[in-house]
């Protein structure tokens, strides 16, 4: 029996930009992300799948990293909160968090928002259950929610074209 590998060498595309890596391969997607290719926006929280502080999006769904292997995404779509301004413009939903006091100590605002980036990717026209629905995993121990629902709320009407 041959023996596993020590490392692996792929390309992942972050952010819309291909990222040649190499890992090992036991490593999770949260591992890669923050130790290999520097990107720790995304947040380790509890490690188990169950705080969705580490919330990304393959191909536009979000995913728990610290539950997905690396390897399990070469040749998909993984989208990182470092890859949502443009430039100096923040997505709506970073203003509106901003904004709104959507985050407080900031530690599960990524994945808060890249759920809800998800969310109003499929649908500008979001009830607040819907959006309690939708980020009923993301654990936050700061703001009570309010904040958060009215922030993804904004975000969609500015989306929407109503401004502000």
């Amino acid at each position: 029996m041959a023996a596993a590998p020590d490392r692996v060498h792929l390309k992942l595309t972050v952010n819309g930009e291909a990222q040649p890596v190499s890992f090992a391969p036991y490593k999770t997607l949260l591992e890669v992300l923050r130790e290999d290719l520097g990107l720790t926006g995304t947040k380790h929280g509890c490690e188990l799948g169950e705080c969705g502080a580490c919330t990304v999006l393959v191909d536009g769904a979000p995913v728990l990293s610290c539950l997905t292997l690396a390897l399990e995404c070469e040749g998909r779509r993984i989208e990182t909160i470092e890859g949502l301004a443009r430039g100096t413009e923040l997505h709506p939903l970073q203003a509106a968090f901003a904004d709104l006091g959507g985050s407080q100590c900031g530690y599960c605002t990524p994945g808060v928002i890249m759920t809800a980036k998800a969310l109003l990717d499929g649908n500008l026209n979001v009830s607040r259950e819907e959006i309690k629905a939708e980020t009923a995993g993301n654990l936050c121990r700061c703001t009570g929610y309010l904040q958060i629902a009215e922030a993804i709320e904004r975000a969609a009407s500015e989306l929407r074209g109503e401004g502000k």
